[in-house]
Protein backbone atom coordinates (compact mmCIF):
# COMPACT_ATOMS: atom_id res chain seq x y z
CA UNK A 1 0.00 0.00 0.00
CA UNK A 2 2.33 2.59 0.90
CA UNK A 3 4.85 1.59 -2.13
CA UNK A 4 1.67 2.43 -4.14
CA UNK A 5 1.08 5.97 -2.85
CA UNK A 6 4.76 7.09 -2.90
CA UNK A 7 4.42 5.95 -6.92
CA UNK A 8 1.05 7.86 -6.86
CA UNK A 9 3.01 10.68 -5.47
CA UNK A 10 5.91 10.58 -7.93
CA UNK A 11 3.92 10.01 -10.79
CA UNK A 12 2.02 13.62 -9.56
CA UNK A 13 5.14 15.43 -8.80
CA UNK A 14 6.80 14.62 -12.65
CA UNK A 15 3.08 15.95 -14.02
CA UNK A 16 3.71 18.98 -11.80
CA UNK A 17 6.97 19.37 -12.58
CA UNK A 18 6.32 18.80 -16.70
CA UNK A 19 3.18 21.35 -16.03
CA UNK A 20 5.45 23.88 -14.25
CA UNK A 21 8.38 23.29 -16.95
CA UNK A 22 5.83 24.12 -20.02
CA UNK A 23 4.01 27.32 -18.36
CA UNK A 24 6.62 28.91 -17.12
CA UNK A 25 9.72 28.24 -19.07
CA UNK A 26 8.97 26.88 -22.96
CA UNK A 27 5.30 28.94 -23.03
CA UNK A 28 6.91 32.38 -22.45
CA UNK A 29 10.12 31.94 -24.64
CA UNK A 30 8.35 30.09 -27.33
CA UNK A 31 5.83 32.99 -27.37
CA UNK A 32 8.63 36.11 -27.52
CA UNK A 33 10.31 34.49 -30.66
CA UNK A 34 6.80 34.38 -32.43
CA UNK A 35 5.87 37.67 -31.33
CA UNK A 36 7.27 40.36 -33.56
CA UNK A 37 6.14 38.42 -36.67
CA UNK A 38 3.14 37.76 -35.29
CA UNK A 39 2.78 41.65 -34.34
CA UNK A 40 2.13 42.64 -38.24
CA UNK A 41 0.19 39.21 -39.52
CA UNK A 42 -2.59 40.07 -36.79
CA UNK A 43 -2.65 43.71 -37.44
CA UNK A 44 -3.49 43.78 -41.14
CA UNK A 45 -2.99 47.36 -42.56
CA UNK A 46 -6.52 48.63 -43.40
CA UNK A 47 -8.59 51.70 -44.70
CA UNK A 48 -8.00 55.05 -42.63
CA UNK A 49 -11.77 55.39 -42.39
CA UNK A 50 -12.28 52.65 -39.72
CA UNK A 51 -14.97 53.23 -37.97
CA UNK A 52 -12.92 52.46 -34.55
CA UNK A 53 -10.45 54.91 -35.76
CA UNK A 54 -9.23 57.54 -33.21
CA UNK A 55 -7.52 59.80 -34.95
CA UNK A 56 -6.70 60.40 -38.74
CA UNK A 57 -3.74 61.99 -40.02
CA UNK A 58 -2.48 63.79 -43.06
CA UNK A 59 1.15 64.09 -43.34
CA UNK A 60 2.17 62.22 -39.80
CA UNK A 61 6.18 62.87 -39.17
CA UNK A 62 7.57 60.80 -36.28
CA UNK A 63 11.15 61.59 -35.36
CA UNK A 64 13.46 59.41 -33.13
CA UNK A 65 16.50 57.69 -32.40
CA UNK A 66 17.47 53.79 -32.25
CA UNK A 67 20.99 52.39 -31.35
CA UNK A 68 20.57 55.87 -28.71
CA UNK A 69 22.61 57.77 -31.53
CA UNK A 70 20.68 56.48 -34.62
CA UNK A 71 18.36 59.23 -35.87
CA UNK A 72 15.35 57.70 -37.62
CA UNK A 73 12.12 59.76 -39.59
CA UNK A 74 8.88 57.81 -39.88
CA UNK A 75 6.51 59.62 -42.62
CA UNK A 76 3.15 58.93 -44.31
CA UNK A 77 0.70 61.01 -46.57
CA UNK A 78 -2.64 59.36 -44.54
CA UNK A 79 -2.28 57.75 -41.18
CA UNK A 80 -4.54 56.47 -38.13
CA UNK A 81 -4.54 55.40 -34.81
CA UNK A 82 -7.16 53.01 -33.63
CA UNK A 83 -9.21 52.86 -29.99
CA UNK A 84 -6.95 50.39 -28.09
CA UNK A 85 -3.91 50.58 -29.99
CA UNK A 86 -2.07 53.83 -29.61
CA UNK A 87 0.64 52.59 -29.91
CA UNK A 88 -0.03 51.10 -33.35
CA UNK A 89 0.09 53.70 -36.33
CA UNK A 90 -1.25 52.43 -39.68
CA UNK A 91 0.02 54.38 -42.42
CA UNK A 92 -0.61 54.82 -46.41
CA UNK A 93 2.51 55.77 -48.68
CA UNK A 94 5.02 55.10 -45.87
CA UNK A 95 8.76 56.34 -45.75
CA UNK A 96 11.23 55.46 -43.26
CA UNK A 97 14.55 57.32 -43.42
CA UNK A 98 17.58 55.77 -41.62
CA UNK A 99 20.38 57.94 -40.75
CA UNK A 100 23.46 55.82 -41.18
CA UNK A 101 27.31 56.56 -39.79
CA UNK A 102 29.55 58.16 -42.38
CA UNK A 103 26.85 60.05 -43.78
CA UNK A 104 24.68 57.53 -45.21
CA UNK A 105 20.75 57.22 -45.61
CA UNK A 106 18.54 54.31 -45.72
CA UNK A 107 15.42 55.03 -47.31
CA UNK A 108 12.61 52.52 -47.46
CA UNK A 109 8.48 53.48 -48.68
CA UNK A 110 5.93 51.38 -49.53
CA UNK A 111 2.19 51.69 -50.43
CA UNK A 112 0.70 50.36 -46.97
CA UNK A 113 2.68 50.30 -43.39
CA UNK A 114 2.47 49.87 -39.37
CA UNK A 115 5.02 51.59 -37.08
CA UNK A 116 4.81 50.92 -33.80
CA UNK A 117 5.54 53.64 -31.28
CA UNK A 118 6.47 51.68 -28.32
CA UNK A 119 9.52 49.44 -30.19
CA UNK A 120 10.11 51.54 -33.13
CA UNK A 121 9.29 48.31 -35.08
CA UNK A 122 7.90 49.05 -39.05
CA UNK A 123 6.11 46.78 -41.10
CA UNK A 124 6.05 47.43 -44.73
CA UNK A 125 3.58 45.94 -47.15
CA UNK A 126 3.02 46.37 -51.29
CA UNK A 127 5.61 47.90 -53.47
CA UNK A 128 8.22 47.89 -51.51
CA UNK A 129 11.74 49.96 -51.79
CA UNK A 130 14.40 50.45 -50.04
CA UNK A 131 17.88 51.83 -51.05
CA UNK A 132 20.68 52.90 -49.67
CA UNK A 133 21.92 54.76 -52.62
CA UNK A 134 23.97 51.84 -53.62
CA UNK A 135 21.97 48.85 -52.90
CA UNK A 136 17.83 48.54 -54.13
CA UNK A 137 15.42 46.11 -52.65
CA UNK A 138 12.51 45.64 -54.32
CA UNK A 139 9.91 43.00 -52.44
CA UNK A 140 5.95 43.23 -51.61
CA UNK A 141 6.78 43.10 -47.56
CA UNK A 142 9.75 44.42 -44.97
CA UNK A 143 9.95 44.25 -41.75
CA UNK A 144 12.22 46.25 -39.93
CA UNK A 145 12.72 44.75 -36.60
CA UNK A 146 14.56 48.09 -34.46
CA UNK A 147 14.39 45.81 -31.16
CA UNK A 148 16.49 43.42 -32.54
CA UNK A 149 18.46 45.40 -35.62
CA UNK A 150 17.17 43.31 -38.30
CA UNK A 151 15.56 43.70 -41.57
CA UNK A 152 13.44 40.71 -42.85
CA UNK A 153 12.14 40.91 -46.20
CA UNK A 154 9.96 38.31 -47.76
CA UNK A 155 7.81 37.94 -50.96
CA UNK A 156 9.28 38.48 -54.55
CA UNK A 157 12.79 40.03 -53.25
CA UNK A 158 14.96 41.44 -55.87
CA UNK A 159 18.09 42.84 -53.97
CA UNK A 160 20.36 44.65 -56.65
CA UNK A 161 23.87 45.62 -55.68
CA UNK A 162 27.42 46.46 -56.92
CA UNK A 163 28.87 42.49 -57.59
CA UNK A 164 25.00 41.47 -59.45
CA UNK A 165 21.40 40.59 -58.29
CA UNK A 166 19.71 38.77 -56.11
CA UNK A 167 16.26 36.90 -56.13
CA UNK A 168 15.03 35.10 -53.05
CA UNK A 169 11.64 34.18 -51.28
CA UNK A 170 13.33 35.68 -48.24
CA UNK A 171 16.30 37.65 -46.32
CA UNK A 172 17.64 38.78 -43.92
CA UNK A 173 19.73 42.46 -44.62
CA UNK A 174 21.77 44.52 -42.74
CA UNK A 175 22.23 48.49 -44.14
CA UNK A 176 24.86 48.94 -41.73
CA UNK A 177 27.00 46.09 -42.46
CA UNK A 178 25.47 44.96 -46.04
CA UNK A 179 25.78 41.32 -45.54
CA UNK A 180 22.56 39.64 -46.13
CA UNK A 181 21.27 36.20 -45.22
CA UNK A 182 18.57 34.46 -48.14
CA UNK A 183 17.03 31.48 -47.08
CA UNK A 184 12.96 30.48 -47.41
CA UNK A 185 13.02 28.21 -44.09
CA UNK A 186 14.39 25.10 -44.89
CA UNK A 187 16.84 25.59 -47.70
CA UNK A 188 19.15 28.36 -49.40
CA UNK A 189 17.33 29.81 -52.50
CA UNK A 190 18.98 32.42 -54.84
CA UNK A 191 19.61 33.79 -57.80
CA UNK A 192 22.91 35.76 -58.36
CA UNK A 193 22.40 37.40 -62.28
CA UNK A 194 25.54 39.58 -62.55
Amino acid sequence: MKKKQQKLQLIFLGIGIFLFAITYLYYPNANKKNNSNKEFSEKKIQSPLEKDTVNNFENLEFKGFYDFDKPFTVKSKNAIIKEGEPDLVYMTDMQVILYLEGNRTVNITSKTGLYNKGNYNCFFEQNVYATDGETIITANNLDLLAERNLIEIYNDVNLNYPMGTVLADRMEYNFETKLFKVSDGQEIKMKIIQ
